[in-house]
């Protein structure tokens, strides 16, 4: 026993706390929201894979991906300056840029980006002007395609808008049309990609229904960053989202979105819609204000 406590201590390097004087390395995540296109959880199953395919390029600097409610919601967060990167509509990023955000890419085939207008089949009605004293359906005041774009359609083709039409604006595209499926509509306003997922998911219920007007076409929704995020991360992105189509992976990604490609883009490709704007209010109504 004596030789045993006269020998050397056992190592306790490894038993012992070890302190250290530097702080825990934390990693930061960066916030990209994207506006109402679909309902929270739809949101997530359709975009979520993107932004997992972002991260695996992004370790240092994660994006979380964030759905919102409703337009309202969506928008007094980015008008806060409460995101990081966002995908809002093009009115919306027209408006963001007032806010320090800029555009850094646009999803393509603008072609796509149309307002369209949904009456039963079965509902009788054949001319604008069929309309006049009845309801329609619009998912939010600010949405530009699913609208704006319908309601700027239907001034110029012989309705009064303000005086002639009950507007509901009913929270969602999804809501829009079965508003006018089950009736409680004469017509609804969307756009061509909750009414192709629609009629997919529905296709019972879409055979019931018709596009009886749709819009010319504007610029599609645009990816924009606060003016506070690394130059050197914003363009990370940029070039992961604009090369996304050079890939089977990326393609894949894409065809989940029903998008073709995403294409770099600046703040002066949204102009076009000031000039749209100009001719909303001055034709069909004022401009909602902003949340805040």
């Amino acid at each position: 026993m004596a030789l045993v406590a006269c020998g050397p201590k056992p190592d306790t390097a490894h038993t012992s706390p070890q302190y250290s004087t530097q702080a825990p390395h934390t990693v930061r995540q960066y916030v990209f929201a994207i506006h109402p296109l679909h309902n929270p959880a739809r949101l997530f199953a359709v975009y979520g894979p993107l932004i997992d395919h972002l991260n695996l390029h992004l370790p240092d600097t994660p994006l979380r991906l964030e759905a919102s409610r409703n337009y309202e919601e969506f928008e007094k967060k980015l008008y806060n300056r409460q995101l990081d990167f966002a995908l809002p509509n093009p009115y919306q990023t027209l408006n963001a840029l007032q806010h320090g955000y800029r555009v850094i890419a646009k999803m393509g085939d603008d072609q796509l980006f149309t307002g369209l207008i949904l009456v039963r089949r079965d509902s009788g009605i054949h001319q604008v002007t069929d309309l006049r004293g009845k309801k329609i359906a619009y998912p939010a005041p600010t949405a530009l395609a699913a609208t704006m774009m319908p309601q700027y359609y239907l001034q110029t083709h012989g309705l009064d808008v303000q005086r002639e039409l009950d507007n509901l604006y009913v929270g969602s595209q999804e809501s829009s049309i079965l508003n006018v499926y089950y009736g409680q509509t004469a017509a609804g306003a969307t756009w061509p990609l909750p009414w192709r997922e629609f009629q997919k998911e529905q296709p019972d219920k879409a055979a019931a229904l018709e596009v009886k007007w749709e819009t010319e076409p504007l610029i599609n929704n645009g990816v924009v960053v606060r003016d506070d995020i690394p130059p050197e991360l914003a363009e990370k992105v940029t070039v992961l989202l604009e090369t996304l189509h050079t890939t089977p992976e990326g393609e894949a990604l894409l065809k989940r979105l029903e998008l073709s490609h995403f294409e770099r883009a600046d703040n002066q490709r949204y102009q076009v819609i000031e000039e749209f704007l100009r001719l909303f209010v001055q034709k069909v109504r004022p401009l909602p204000k902003e949340q805040s």
